[in-house]
């Protein structure tokens, strides 16, 4: 479930609080979550190397780690994707037990304190990576959504040509990067945009409002430290508040904000829940 903002909320959180670290030692008790190393590898990799920088691109929470004896040689990138139930949460000893369960990868660090990658259905991934390896996966991701360049034009460049539903491309990650199908069905009801309408075909206006209510959306969600059903949380364990902020999402049969229809659901737009108001999304 982890999208942009709840992704963003736990780098910002960990930039805070783990910047400067140093890696005492990592430990991996369910190393099925690791893609291209093994539990020992990265144990090696990470052990005595400083946290430079905690970071996001798309629904990824990137840790760079420089050398500890030589913070200005090269980094390596470990780079978490949680999916569905996976998230990274620092513990300083305070932390309840229930927040333990689960824990697929542990980066303790020198002053006692550890992050735990954390996954009850372990679909997430946690890789390491050299910086050319990861400019090249980076690269084939679409452009943020928040980026300040990502202008009308440009944003219109990402739908232009699909022939999909708006609502699919918006989640194609190739395309645009970080949002999923809570802030996908969000933003189309702010901007009155029936979630199965041809991309390709939505005007410069639909085009350009769909934009801004979806920077509208994800920024109010980071502002909230996104959104928690059932498991997500932040990097302190915390739950996101902008569940309570939704309008569409997860409210099929409750009254439209806007005209007062019933919110429809189904699942024909791209197989994932959908939520739209027949009234006045067109």
């Amino acid at each position: 479930m982890p999208e942009l903002p709840e992704t963003e909320t736990i780098a910002r959180d960990l930039e805070a609080l783990v910047r400067g670290a140093v890696v005492r030692h990592v430990a991996v008790p369910r190393p099925d979550v690791l893609r291209e190393v093994d539990a020992d590898g990265l144990a090696r990799a990470l052990t005595g190397r400083a946290i430079a920088r905690v970071w996001r691109r798309a629904k990824l929470v990137v840790l760079d780690l420089v050398p500890g004896d030589a913070p200005s040689g090269a980094p390596v990138h470990l780079v978490v994707q949680p999916r569905f139930t996976g998230g990274l949460v620092l513990d300083d000893g305070t932390l309840a037990e229930a927040e333990r369960a689960f824990v697929a990868v542990t980066v303790g660090l020198a002053d006692g304190r550890a992050v735990h990658y954390r996954d009850v259905r372990r679909l997430g991934t946690v890789a390491l990576m050299s910086p050319p390896r990861f400019a090249a996966y980076s690269g084939a991701l679409g452009p943020e959504p928040l980026d300040p360049t990502l202008d009308d034009d440009a944003f219109s460049g990402c739908l232009r040509g699909s022939r999909r539903a708006i609502k699919v491309v918006l989640m194609d990650q190739r395309r645009l990067a970080g949002v999923g199908n809570i802030y996908a069905n969000e933003a189309l009801w702010h901007a009155g945009i029936d979630p199965s309408r041809e991309a390709g075909r939505l005007t410069p206006a639909e085009c350009g409002a769909l934009r801004q209510a979806l920077r509208e959306v994800l920024t109010a969600s980071i502002a909230a430290r996104g959104t928690s059903f059932r498991d997500y949380r932040d990097a302190r364990g915390q739950r996101g508040r902008y569940v309570e902020s939704l309008v569409a999402y997860g409210r099929e049969g409750h009254p439209c904000p806007r005209c007062g229809r019933t919110l429809v659901g189904t699942h024909a737009v791209d197989g994932r829940s959908t939520v739209f108001c027949p009234g006045c999304q067109r």
